[in-house]
C-alpha cells in the first residue's frame, strides 16, 4: 500500500534530465501544499508516506523551492518530521519558518541545530514563542549579542539560574540587554540586585528622580541603596492596578467582595485584583497594600490578615502569587503560614496599633 501511494504521488522515474528540473521543483511545491492542506486528516502511515516523498523531493530542488516547503511546514501540528528536520538543519533562508513556528520539533531537535549552526539558526529559535531552560542555556552559551538579547526579550523563554546570571554578566557593557532583563517579570531577588549593581548611571538617576540625591551621590554604595529602593518598584511595575481597583469595585456593588473572590483571583494568579480585593475587605490603601504584598518580609501582611480575620487557606494562597512566587523560599513561606497559625488576633491588633502607617484607615 506504502508503495502504490508514494508511486500515485510521485513518479521519480520520469524525473530525469534537463526537463525534469522544473518538474521537481512544481512536485516539490504542490506534494509540500497538498500535504498542508491534508495534514489533520492523513493516517500515520500516510505521513510516513509524505515524509519519505517530500524528504526525496526537497534535495533535488532549489533552496527557493526548499524555503517553500518550509513554509508550508512549519504551522503544522502533525507533520513529516524527518523533513521537517532536514528542513530545519538547512540554510538559514530556508530552516528559518521551521525553526521560528513548527511545533513538531522537540528541545534535543533545537539544541542540536543550536550547537552545529551558526548565530542565524540560534536567533531564529530564540523568537520562538515559548522556550524551554535547556533550549535558552544553548543559545546563551553560544549565541552573539543579538541572540542574547532576542533572548532576554522574550517573554515565552525560560532561563535558568545559570542563564540569567550568564546575561547580567553581558549586561554590564551593554545598555540593550539591561533594559530587555530589567523587563523580564520572573527574575529572582538576587537577579535584581546584580542587575541594578551593573546599571550604575540609571541608577543614580532613578535616585536622584525620587528625591535621594545626596544616597546618590555615594557611588559606592549606590547599588545596595537601588537594590533595596527599587526592588519592589521593579515586581509592581508590571501590574495595572487602577483597572485592577475599577473591576473589583464593580464586584463590590453586586456584594461579591469576599474571601471566595480573593481566593479566585489568587488561583488565577491575578495578583493586582487579590491586592484590591484585599485592600478593599480591610479598608485599606491598595498603594501602600501592594507594597507590602511584595515586600520578601512578608510579616506586616500576616499581621493584617490575622487582625482581620482571614482563613489560612485564603493566606496560604496569596503567599504564592505575583511576585510573592519568585520572591520568598518555600521556607520562609512555611514560616510565615505557620506565624500566622500561632499568632491570635489580639496580638495581632495590638502589633496594628504600633504601627504608624496608613496602611488602613
Amino acid at each position: 500500500m506504502s508503495e502504490a501511494l508514494k508511486t500515485e504521488l510521485v513518479n521519480f522515474s520520469e524525473l530525469t534530465g534537463e526537463a525534469g528540473s522544473a518538474r521537481k521543483a512544481e512536485l516539490a511545491r504542490h506534494v509540500a501544499a497538498l500535504f498542508a492542506l491534508t495534514s489533520e486528516r492523513c493516517s500515520d502511515e500516510q505521513v510516513g508516506v509524505y515524509d519519505s516523498v517530500l524528504l526525496r523531493l526537497v534535495d533535488m530542488v532549489e533552496s527557493e523551492v526548499r524555503r517553500y516547503v518550509s513554509e508550508q511546514m512549519s504551522g503544522l501540528r502533525r507533520g513529516p518530521l524527518d523533513t521537517i528536520r532536514r528542513l530545519a538543519d538547512d540554510d538559514i533562508e530556508v530552516a528559518e519558518p521551521i525553526l521560528l513556528r513548527s511545533s513538531i520539533l522537540s528541545d534535543e531537535d533545537l539544541i542540536s541545530i543550536a550547537e552545529k549552526r551558526g548565530n542565524s539558526h540560534c536567533y531564529a529559535i530564540a523568537q520562538r514563542e515559548v522556550l524551554s531552560e535547556n533550549v535558552t542555556d544553548i543559545l546563551v552559551q553560544r549565541g552573539d549579542l543579538k541572540v542574547k538579547r532576542k533572548v532576554a526579550s522574550n517573554d515565552g523563554a525560560s532561563l535558568s539560574d545559570a542563564s540569567v546570571q550568564s546575561l547580567i554578566s553581558d549586561a554590564a557593557s551593554d545598555a540593550t540587554l539591561q533594559n530587555f532583563l530589567s523587563d523580564r517579570g520572573d527574575l529572582a531577588e538576587a537577579h535584581i540586585s546584580s542587575l541594578v549593581a551593573i546599571a550604575s548611571d540609571e541608577v543614580r538617576k532613578k535616585l536622584r528622580d525620587s528625591g535621594q540625591s545626596e544616597a546618590a551621590e555615594r557611588v559606592g554604595e549606590a547599588a545596595d541603596i537601588a537594590a533595596q529602593h527599587m526592588s519592589n518598584q521593579y515586581w509592581l511595575g508590571r501590574y495595572d492596578f487602577d483597572t485592577a481597583k475599577a473591576r473589583v469595585m464593580l464586584l463590590a456593588k453586586r456584594g461579591m467582595v469576599n474571601e471566595a473572590a480573593l481566593r479566585r483571583f489568587a488561583s488565577e494568579d491575578r495578583f493586582a485584583e487579590a491586592v484590591a480585593t484585599f485592600a478593599l475587605m480591610i479598608r485599606g490603601d491598595v498603594e501602600e497594600l501592594s507594597h507590602c504584598m511584595v515586600s520578601p518580609n512578608p510579616e506586616p501582611f500576616i499581621v493584617l490578615a490575622k487582625a482581620f480575620g482571614f482563613s489560612s487557606i485564603s493566606v496560604s494562597a496569596l503567599l504564592s502569587i505575583g511576585p510573592w512566587r519568585h520572591r520568598l523560599t518555600p521556607e520562609v513561606r512555611n514560616l510565615a503560614i505557620a506565624y500566622f497559625a500561632r499568632l491570635t488576633v489580639a496580638e495581632a491588633k495590638r502589633k496594628m496599633s504600633h504601627w504608624n502607617t496608613n496602611v488602613v484607615s
